[in-house]
């Protein structure tokens, strides 16, 4: 069965600038990794879950805050590994330096028996559209320019 993701692209204009957040994941296997790393907040669903309301559970489960306002559906696009993500735009506005995100837990290190916890999101930015599109999973790139032409503008 394919594996399925819903997350949220929040949006914000800031001095006229059109900015995204994304978030850098947390635990050992990111933590050097930066330039196509970063994601829009997003996880996991079932069969029965609605995308839209799976995508505001996944948006409170890692920056710790609900994502308030109504969604605007950005489609789907299919990561490297298979899975299928499904996102929406959101405009809002977050601090970043308030985020707290829920943990998971892995040996670490391997074949130590010792389990360490890691947060799921170990920090989120604002970026311009030219910087995320940088730091961005290359595979949610057409994302960004959905939301774009949602909004009317131009790549």
């Amino acid at each position: 069965m394919t594996r399925r993701s819903a997350g949220i692209v929040m949006y914000r204009r800031a001095a006229g600038v059109l900015q995204v957040l994304l978030v850098h994941p947390g635990g050992p296997f990111w933590v050097r990794r930066d330039a196509g790393a970063w994601s829009i907040p997003k996880g996991e669903y079932g069969p029965d879950e609605d995308p839209e309301d799976a995508a505001r559970r996944e948006f409170s489960e890692e920056l710790g805050m609900a994502a308030q306002g109504a969604c605007q559906p950005l489609g789907e696009i299919r990561q490297k590994g298979g899975k299928i993500v499904t996102a929406f735009a959101l405009e809002g506005d977050l601090d970043v330096d308030t985020i707290t995100s829920s943990h998971f837990e892995i040996e670490w290190p391997p074949d130590s028996g010792q389990r360490k916890s890691f947060p799921e999101v170990d920090r989120a930015q604002w970026f311009d559209l030219d910087e995320a599109r940088e730091r961005i999973l290359p595979a949610q790139v057409p994302f960004l320019n959905r939301l774009l032409a949602l909004l009317g503008a131009k790549p």
